[in-house]
């Protein structure tokens, strides 16, 4: 197979070398396109695409040292044209949202790449965006929602950890009444019935990780 005289240059950034070998083999297959290197880490993303200045960014969000999301926003502040495809095995809608707002053109489920993943970078190659039908139905169920704050999340994820209030009180320096406070600020903002239901939703949503 002869590859184009001008291939779509991409760059993988994956921390499981499985993932990366199915994308480079899926890649080979088609004349336009072309792999110039990989990454495990989004330390590794940032100075490669310095270097390489790839068309297109395959980048994954949980990764060690520098997660997928801020590498993302370190390249945008560099390379503000940096065109960047977010894959993912979240269908939250927190997740996409925070994935969107750094600068991702395109939010894509693992599940799909097989299908979706090669029509997806020509489409952001091309200057358009791709939000799949499960994540966008996800978004729009969700929009105009009161977002949980900073605090209100730090709260949430000691809540997953299983610590009390009183020990959550300890971790944040604040009072045993405020973590009262915030707490039933975030079974309202979520729907929860209870403190396992929030961190149920926050999960499937993609506001904490665990």
């Amino acid at each position: 197979m002869t590859k184009s005289a001008n291939p779509i240059r991409i760059l993988i950034v994956d921390d499981h070398a499985i993932l990366r070998e199915g994308i480079s083999a899926l890649v080979a297959t088609q004349p336009d396109m072309t792999i110039v290197a990989e990454a495990s880490n989004g330390a590794e993303a940032i100075e490669l695409f310095r270097k390489l200045r790839p068309d297109v960014t395959l980048m994954d969000i949980q990764m060690p040292e520098i997660d997928g999301i801020e590498a993302l926003i370190a390249i945008r502040a560099e390379f503000p044209e940096a065109r960047v495809i977010v894959l993912t095995t979240y269908k939250g809608d927190v997740q996409a949202q925070r994935a969107l707002k750094a600068g991702a053109q395109a939010y894509l489920l693992k599940g799909l790449l097989r299908h979706e993943l090669l029509t997806t970078i020509r489409d952001v190659h091309g200057g358009r965006k791709r939000i799949g039908q499960e994540v966008a139905a996800q978004l729009a169920d969700h929009l105009g929602e009161e977002l949980l704050t900073a605090r209100e999340i730090d709260v949430l994820r000691l809540i997953g950890d299983g610590n009390s209030n009183k020990l959550i009180a300890s971790h944040l320096s604040l009072s045993e009444d405020t973590v009262k406070g915030h707490v039933k600020n975030i079974l309202s903002k979520l729907g929860a019935n209870d403190r396992t239901h929030a961190v149920t939703i926050a999960l499937k949503r993609g506001i904490i990780q665990l």
